[in-house]
């Protein structure tokens, strides 16, 4: 198995699409460079921000082949691999590997209801076809299943290949779980932060950083939370943190991939819209968007 370091500020990196909603891979290699200037410690393609669920799967494959071709090694690549039944998922995860993939991030099962014992032995089979790192990714809110931290560090202690688990439920008592009963594991098992507002209070209680969304927007920004906080300055790192709160307040105007997308394009990017039907924003959204924008423009956020 790879020795991959899983921390800090990981990129879950959009999906650029042209305007007839196909997937633009030069666009995507071109925003890869710019996270990567940016500082930002990983690059994860196929996430819940890089519209996952609305990618064929000979697409998600053609962009793990262009992230890896374009990241060279310089940063890890986390590959989205979960899918909503266990042979897809090892199908996926068995390609993305065998394309360069360093680590695998695989969300839970969505749409029907898994048991928590359903779900270990998910994972536990899936692990057994592959020889990367594994993340579990916890998404309650959009797979309709919660990871619960009883099952994470289960599957921390039983499954070698098993290294980390993102946390997106927003429920810091979850994610503090998830950290409390993993962290004597002799492994370097990470527990990372999958809501940006959660970073720094996942460092401060021993997680790994975050995946983060905000980062497409702010890579210069987000990856200070982590740097600082490494460097002694916590006030620093609590500084860059609370920055980023007026831009999460747009997140009420529509779906937040759907924000980030959008603010990312009003940067002066050619990222193009996310896939109908979620590429709408109210009037109302737009100008929260661009006003904020400014704002944080004036402030030297980057």
């Amino acid at each position: 198995m790879k020795n991959v370091p899983m921390k800090g500020i990981i990129t879950p990196i959009l999906t650029p699409m042209n305007p007839d909603e196909t997937v633009n891979l030069e666009v995507l290699r071109q925003q890869i460079e710019r996270l990567i200037e940016g500082g930002v410690h990983g690059i994860f393609p196929i996430g819940t921000n890089g519209e996952a669920y609305a990618l064929s799967f000979d697409e998600k494959l053609a962009i793990i082949e262009t992230c890896v071709d374009q990241v060279k090694g310089r940063v890890p690549v986390y590959a989205g691999t979960g899918c909503i039944t266990t042979r897809e998922t090892i199908e996926l995860s068995k390609r993305a590997a065998d394309l360069g993939a360093d680590i695998l991030s695989i969300i839970t099962p969505s749409f029907a209801v898994a048991s928590q014992k359903e779900m270990y032995d998910h994972y536990v089979e899936v692990a057994k076809h592959v020889d990367v790192p594994i993340v579990l990714y916890n998404i309650p809110a959009r797979t309709g299943n919660k990871l619960l931290p009883e099952t994470v560090a289960k599957l921390a202690k039983d499954v070698d290949v098993i290294m980390g688990a993102k946390d997106s439920s927003g429920d810091w008592d979850n994610l503090q779980a998830y950290i409390r009963l993993t962290q004597d594991l002799d492994k370097g098992f990470k527990v990372l932060s999958g809501n940006d507002s959660l970073i720094y209070w996942n460092l401060l209680a021993g997680g790994g950083g975050g995946i983060a969304g905000c980062a497409n927007v702010y890579p210069g920004t987000m990856t200070a939370i982590y740097e600082r906080f490494m460097q002694g300055d916590l006030e620093g790192a609590r500084e860059a943190q609370d920055s980023i709160r007026s831009f999460r307040d747009c997140f009420k105007y529509g779906n937040p991939n759907t924000i980030v997308k959008t603010a990312v394009a009003m940067l002066g990017y050619p990222v193009g819209k996310c896939r109908a039907p979620f590429d709408r924003i109210s009037p109302e959204g737009l100008e929260a968007i661009r006003r904020v924008i400014d704002e944080n423009r004036e402030a030297g956020m980057e």
